[in-house]
């Protein structure tokens, strides 16, 4: 195999599953509501995952750490601030995967040779994170993050981990006290 070759497949081979492979983060807040007011927080709904207790525990674990370093902590229901609901979805996804054999003799099109295309199936997964003002029941927040699924339930636990801390970090609010 030509270096040029070898190069040109080491770099499909590493760009190629980025795209299914990268974890996407979003936030959004009602801009009119003063964070720095809420100080405690209870969970409305626990089954994020219905029939998946393991995960329903990694994300809430995930949460109450990411809401502990916004200084709130839990509450009876009564209590509290702040309502949290999360939600898991997931879709099968299918992404194209094209390698080129033999004819690198040129840059053209008649130049790449033979082409063979496949089809990879993966499962993304969407967690959404929902923060309620405990007394108006007005959303307030909504952190919401995607990834591919693992079938390796560490990694699994890794992208939780991750998903949340940039929810909860740089991605939670702009203008927080």
């Amino acid at each position: 195999m030509s270096a040029m070759r070898a190069w040109c497949v080491a770099v499909a081979l590493v760009i190629g599953p980025a795209a299914a492979w990268a974890q996407d983060v979003h936030t959004s807040y009602s801009p009119s509501v003063n964070f720095s007011s809420f100080q405690t927080y209870y969970w409305a709904k626990t089954d994020a995952l219905p029939g998946h207790d393991i995960v329903n525990q990694q994300i809430m674990a995930a949460v109450d750490q990411g809401m502990a370093e916004h200084g709130w902590t839990k509450a009876p229901e009564g209590q509290a601030d702040l309502a949290v609901v999360a939600n898991v979805s997931t879709q099968q996804r299918q992404q194209l995967e094209t390698f080129y054999g033999g004819g690198w003799g040129g840059w053209g099109w008649g130049g790449w040779g033979p082409a063979t295309t496949t089809v990879r199936t993966y499962l993304e997964g969407t967690l959404v994170v929902d923060l309620f003002d405990a007394a108006t029941h007005q959303l307030v927040w909504r952190g919401v993050a995607t990834d591919t699924v693992s079938y390796k339930p560490e990694k699994n636990a890794e992208h939780i981990d991750k998903a949340v801390e940039k929810m909860f970090g740089d991605k939670f609010i702009e203008n927080e006290d």
